[in-house]
């Protein structure tokens, strides 16, 4: 059964015609009013939270979102896969299909990764794979079909690694079986945990159950693969005189001189506070600098900058 359509701009106070920019943008001012960290209610911040960034993660894709864009909410009639995986009709030019096919008929529902049943249906990830498709032999024992699923993974459980509640309803069955999977420390995006014989029934050895891990968006930060930046704003005048401030890292708050003449992209490198690379190593953290451009002036900011102007042509 098709998962209930998600509209994702909605989500995200959007329009269908809103730029990276302001997809951007959007994302960034609504996970920062409900991220786990400073939401008062954390239990409805961190559902809030996981459809944002589920959002950003479409329409922040040209390829997803176009894709999102084409079929909308008629998605599950425009010849889509079926929930779990098999798709017995043809399917669309472009659109997300099978790695390889499950067994006819499988449909393995989710819980606790992170994202809802729509986004796994839609783009194709929570499916069978591995089975050789074509007529099999009664006699002949058939390995059961290799499961995938993503699974949403916070920045503070790549810091320093978890233990999550998963669970997974199998075919035909109304209880779902419980899992705890560990979530090493350093864990990467793409990379994939296996829970060897906890995938797709067959007439032989079952499959294996695969958790494509993808890195949860945060509001501050972004990642480059062992390194962590962040984007620092600050005035013109700041970068032109030199000053300090106080920036977030993963690690908590840190002080950063600013020296006379900083110009916009500017990386200030603090070294060791980046993403685990091993069980004692980390990467770096940067911060990049951007100068803030004055859009409004008041009559007398307007007047000190015409000063200004007036001293640089002397």
């Amino acid at each position: 059964m098709p998962a209930q359509f998600r509209d994702y701009y909605q989500t995200l106070g959007l329009s269908k015609t809103a730029s990276a920019d302001e997809i951007k943008s959007a994302f960034r001012k609504l996970a920062r009013q409900y991220h786990p960290d400073v939401a008062k209610d954390k239990k409805v911040a961190e559902e809030k939270f996981k459809e944002i960034n589920e959002a950003y993660e479409v329409l922040s894709n040209p390829e997803n979102r176009k894709k999102y864009d084409t079929y909308g909410a008629s998605w599950s009639q425009a010849g889509g896969r079926a929930a779990g995986g098999y798709h017995s009709g043809g399917m669309p030019e472009g659109f997300g299909g099978m790695s390889g096919f499950g067994q006819a008929g499988e449909e393995f529902h989710f819980g606790g990764t992170g994202f809802s049943d729509f986004f796994e249906q839609f783009f194709g990830t929570r499916h069978g794979r591995g089975y050789s498709g074509g007529r099999a032999f009664e006699e002949t024992p058939q390995r059961g079909s290799d499961v995938e699923a993503d699974l949403l993974v916070t920045l503070d459980e790549v810091l320093h690694g978890a233990t999550r509640p998963i669970s997974l309803r199998r075919p035909g069955l109304t209880q779902a079986q419980t899992y705890t999977i560990k979530i090493p420390q350093g864990v990467r995006e793409g990379q994939r945990i296996r829970l060897a014989g906890q995938g797709g029934s067959g007439n032989g050895t079952p499959g294996d159950l695969y958790l494509r891990v993808k890195l949860q968006q945060h509001p501050d930060f972004y990642f480059e693969e062992s390194d962590i930046f962040h984007d620092v704003e600050i005035p013109a005048w700041q970068a032109t005189l030199g000053g300090e401030l106080t920036i977030p890292t993963p690690d908590g708050r840190v002080k950063l001189k600013i020296p006379a003449g900083t110009q916009p992209g500017k990386k200030f490198r603090i070294p060791g506070q980046g993403l685990p690379m091993g069980k004692s190593t980390r990467g770096d953290f940067f911060a990049v600098i951007t100068i803030q451009i004055l859009t409004t002036l008041t009559a007398e900011e307007k007047a000190a900058w015409e000063k200004l102007k007036e001293l640089q042509r002397n």
